[in-house]
């Protein structure tokens, strides 16, 4: 064959292959729209975006090059969708919406231990009292080594990943195996998961004559009966003014705050108002049926209180019926309704917002994206709010007025009466390492772990420990010494004029691992400013001059 007929063979050759191939991708994507048609015919017919989220999703399911987890696609999709109307609206996936309920409910199922992971090890701060663990003899120091046939020592595991080895459905059996001080070999016991009540109001006590303190940690089902209680107990004890401590506490259920409120006001004072684009001002009164109406209060607040915990301090401080000490709150202050998917899922989608009884809105503004909105509180601070004087904090300087006259601010959350600033002097500085570097809390539990008999038997009850255990010189330095050997070299002058606070720190987790939060907080509050100051404030002659 000539060069040029080999060349015009070669050259139709191709062609044919060129034909043959346009033929064959005509006739794939002839297929490929035909198993598409449907999926966009329910598009053009449905119309609208919420059809066409259907069709891509259906799409990603159907063609993406890789296995497509949909719940996790679903989940993020939602999640972008949602936070683009405000940072509260969410999707639940059923997992969480299950976790999230039990925390509402006031109660989880598990074995009953409080634990915190000491050198990679599961170790037992406390089982809970009454609870499957403490039935079957777990002990506080006892380090968990296995749960079935799962090892637990010597894993970098998150909590969570150790949570659902020992959460399970109440009747459902775990055995352990536990490493015990003074023991050579493991000690094996069989917990038979149960209902674990969990409480929201932490500890109340007597402060001093006259004076109480309740510590309320968040809003639940069972938190208006446990405030209910506390107060009574309080009342019977002789104590006519009382610290409601809601720092920290992010909220929860709205009728539990609407309840406890309502024992401090009288008949028909007004305790929140809601109002939205599709939900008509709905307002909240006071039955005047609460028997604290005439107890004086100082309520803590700090950047972490939201939600709930809003609502009431702007109750309470509208109507003038306490002082707010503290930082001014988070800002949440959107009413969300909870809608059921029927897969064990869930929408909260915000239909209103919540305004004080002055007509402060209680949601702190949303512009931007939502990792702006997350990032708020560390603004805050860098802007020198949380650092300064009460005036430094007035983010919006729209005035709104209580029931007496006095001038409160808007611009989200609850702005206190008196503002306690963090401490930024350089000495402070040193505290701050120690307890950031954990050697308070491993001091305190390995003095507790090779003392607990000696201990119990010299401080038979929180009360006592409390009034007659002291943090002496020997012991101090000891702690001194383990910070060193930890590597945090020791500050004198920040030592000369913090480690009163220090001492009082140790002395605190010393008493909750000897007995939970009745032995932690009447001491860690006398090094507490907010708290202090608010007592200042309650042994005044008469506060309501002051209101």
């Amino acid at each position: 064959m000539s060069q040029d007929n080999n060349y015009r063979y070669k050259a139709l050759t191709v062609a044919l292959f060129f034909v043959a191939g346009m033929l064959m991708g005509a006739f794939m994507m002839q297929r490929r729209i035909g198993r598409l048609r449907p999926v966009i015919n329910y598009v053009q017919g449905g119309g609208g975006p919420v059809s066409k989220v259907g069709a891509v999703m259906r799409m990603i399911e159907a063609n993406y090059v890789d296995t497509v987890d949909g719940e996790k696609l679903t989940t993020v999709s939602l999640d972008a969708a949602l936070h683009s109307l405000d940072p509260h609206s969410s999707y639940i996936p059923p997992k969480e919406f299950e976790k999230a309920e039990e925390e509402i409910q006031g109660n989880f199922q598990g074995i009953g231990v409080q634990f915190r992971v000491i050198d990679d090890t599961v170790t037992i701060i406390m089982p809970v009292s009454g609870g499957p663990s403490e039935r079957v003899g777990v002990l506080p120091a006892d380090r968990i080594i296995m749960a079935d046939d799962d090892t637990l020592s010597g894993k970098k595991m998150s909590t969570e990943a150790i949570m659902k080895k020992l959460k399970g459905p109440k009747g459902t059996k775990v055995r352990l195996a536990l490493q015990r001080a003074g023991n050579a070999e493991l000690i094996y016991v069989t917990v038979k998961r149960d209902v674990i009540p969990t409480y929201s109001v932490d500890v109340h006590f007597v402060v001093e004559d006259g004076i109480g303190y309740v510590k309320v940690s968040k809003f639940a089902v069972t938190t208006a009966r446990e405030f209910e209680k506390a107060m009574k107990e309080l009342a019977g004890a002789g104590v006519s003014k009382v610290i409601v401590d809601l720092r920290a506490n992010g909220g929860g259920l709205l009728t539990s705050s609407l309840e406890m409120a309502d024992m401090f006001l009288e008949a028909d004072m007004p305790i929140v108002y809601t109002e939205g684009r599709s939900r008509q001002r709905m307002e909240i009164r006071a039955t005047g049926k609460g028997r604290y109406r005439d107890m004086e209060m100082v309520v803590l607040l700090d950047e972490w209180s939201a939600s709930a915990s809003e609502i009431f301090a702007g109750a309470v401080q509208d109507n003038d019926r306490a002082l707010v000490v503290g930082r001014r709150s988070f800002g949440k202050g959107l009413v969300q309704e909870q809608m059921d998917l029927g897969d064990g899922s869930a929408l909260r989608l915000t239909v209103a917002r919540y305004y004080t009884p002055s007509g402060r809105c209680i949601q702190k503004p949303y512009q931007g994206s939502y990792e702006d909105y997350e990032a708020d509180l560390a603004r805050r601070y860098l802007s020198g709010e949380m650092t300064g004087t009460d005036s430094a904090s007035h983010t919006d300087t729209t005035k709104y007025y209580t029931r007496k006259g006095r001038v409160v601010y808007g611009g989200g959350g609850i702005e206190p009466d008196v503002v306690i600033p963090y401490k930024t002097d350089s000495l402070f500085v040193y505290q701050n390492r120690l307890s950031n570097s954990g050697c308070f809390y491993d001091f305190s539990f390995r003095y507790v772990n090779q003392n607990r008999n000696a201990l119990k038997k010299a401080y038979p009850s929180a009360e006592a420990f409390t009034d007659n255990f002291e943090v002496e010189g020997k012991l101090f330095a000891d702690f001194l010494a383990y910070t060193e050997k930890k590597g945090i070299a020791q500050d004198s002058a920040s030592i000369a004029r913090y480690g009163n606070q220090m001492r009082l720190t140790l002395k605190a987790l010393i008493g909750r691992d000897l007995y939970e939060d009745k032995g932690f907080y009447p001491s860690y509050l006398q090094r507490d400013d907010d708290f202090l100051r608010a007592l200042e404030i309650l042994r005044g002659a008469d506060m309501q001059n002051n209101i």
